[in-house]
Order: C-alpha cells, then structure tokens, then sequence
C-alpha cells in the first residue's frame, strides 16, 4: 500500500501530554509522504489533526531496532522529537512489532533509547546535549552559557544548545502572561537560527520544578514539547538554577527529566496515550 492518490492509509492517533502525533507502520505498508500529503494529515479541520506525524521504519544498519522519522504539521521534516519518542515505543510495542520493552531507535540526529516501564510510562534515554554554535547551529563566534538576541526593539538573554534539535531557553517571571506566540515566532525564524529554533519560555519554581510553554519549529505552541523540557531542565542545571531531577509542568501534564552533567545522556519520563485507529484517504 502506497501513498499515491486514491489509496487509503492506516494511521494511530496518539499524544503524549497533549503534543499529539499521527503514527504510521512504514513496515507493515509502503508509505513514501509528500509534504502536501503531510500537511493534509496533519490539517485539523480537513485531515487527522496533529502537531507531527510520526513514521516507523525498519531500520538502516543492524545495531538498532528501528528508524524514526518525524514531520511537523508544515511538512518538514526534522531530527528529533521527544514526546513522539515516548509514543513510538508504545506503538511497537502494542502492535506487535516488537516484544522488547527497551529498543534502541535510529533518528536523524543520532541513536535513541525509549524504554517502557511496568507503570505505563516511558523513559527515555536522548542522548548527550550539545552546546557547540556549530552543532545546534547557532550563529556565535564562541560557546556560552548564555547569549544576547537582538527580537526587534528587545535584547533577550537566552540559552541555546541542541537535543538533537535545536532549541533556545528563556526564562520569564511569569509564564502565564509572557508573550510566546509574538515572541517565539520570532525567535523560531530569527536569522541566527539557520535551521529554525524551538523557542522554550521557562519559569522556575524550586530548584527542582519549572513550568515550561514551547513554540516549536513549524508547529506553533504546542502543549507539551519533550525536548523542550530536556533543554530547559538543562540549561537552568548548567546555569545553576535547577538540581537534577527536574520536574517540568507543561500545559499538557509532567515530565521528569534527569542530567548528570557535560556529557553525560538526558533522560525524560512521561505517558504515551493512544487515542484512536484509523484509516484516511491521501489525495
């Protein structure tokens, strides 16, 4: 079964915090998505309805279990996504793709390892940070803590580093009333991002806890942004906000994200819900 004109695709809707995902069996049926068709799927009014669309694969080389590809709502595709990660090892795993509760996926960023827990959650082992410009890529003539980004009239200090995508951290006093559509699309297209930012606003509580609002990388504000959460847990430790365990309460629910240090990998804890099947045409 393919994805030309006239045929039908099966799909599971699934979220996780509310950051919800269309995930397709790349392995059961043949699907090969145009952007237009992306965008179609991920259309709440005309199509399914999601902030991405995650595909499952077999995988490329022999040391991993699976490939991970993920498109956001505007048809691109990107690296990586934290949230999806978690639902992926629950579609394997309920589908019968695989018996294994831990698996080791491939993504376009790197090798990542979601395991399934007896309680229903998922961990997820993301990998080491990386704060080099060049990795993230950020325009800098020298790695920082934090940097100054000139957003029209205003001079925000901001965090940026990569969790395999790339993301800049601002803290704020007050989440509720911080401007994040006016200014995360801002800094989403700012022109030292040559590759687009997610734009993470970040309100500590205690050294242990912070609510967290992301705009993402062709999707907008989403209700929950896995990793969002790592980067904003990671850049308040580095800046000695935070202590690990970070708590980090998103609009959707919680996720626990636990860092040791440079590098050492990021580990997130949180759901991975299925809310429906079903099948769409894809004209």
């Amino acid at each position: 079964m393919t994805t030309q004109s006239g045929t039908t695709l099966r799909f599971t809707k699934m979220h996780g915090l509310g950051n919800d995902f269309v995930v397709i069996d790349g392995i059961g049926q043949s699907v090969a998505l145009t952007p237009e068709q992306c965008r179609r799927l991920a259309d709440r009014h005309f199509g399914v309805g999601c902030d991405q669309i995650l595909l499952v694969e077999k995988p490329t080389r022999a040391d991993v279990d699976f490939r991970y590809r993920i498109f956001n709502a505007d048809g691109g595709e990107v690296e990586q996504c934290g949230n999806g990660a978690r639902c992926f090892v629950r579609f394997v795993h309920d589908k019968g793709l695989t018996d294994k509760t831990s698996i080791r996926v491939e993504t376009a960023s790197g090798i990542i390892e979601p395991r399934l827990l007896d309680n229903g959650q998922v961990t997820v082992n993301m990998g080491a940070p990386r704060f080099a410009p060049a990795d993230i890529p950020f325009a800098a003539t020298a790695e920082a803590l934090t940097y100054p980004l000139k957003v029209g009239t205003h001079t925000l200090e901001i965090a940026a580093l990569s969790m395999g995508n790339p993301h800049a951290v601002l803290r704020v006093n007050d989440l509720d009333s911080a401007p994040v559509d006016i200014l995360g699309a801002a800094i989403e297209a700012h022109q030292r991002f040559p590759h687009r930012v997610n734009a993470g606003f970040m309100q500590v509580l205690t050294p242990h806890d912070i609510r967290l609002r992301v705009f993402e990388r062709g999707a907008g504000e989403t209700l929950a942004c896995g990793t969002g959460a790592c980067a904003a847990a990671v850049a308040g430790i580095r800046q000695d906000w935070l202590q690990s365990p970070v708590s980090v309460h998103t609009r959707g629910g919680d996720l626990i994200i636990e860092w040791a240090g440079k590098d050492q990998p990021v580990y997130m804890t949180g759901p991975a819900v299925t809310v429906f099947e079903g099948a769409i045409d894809i004209p």
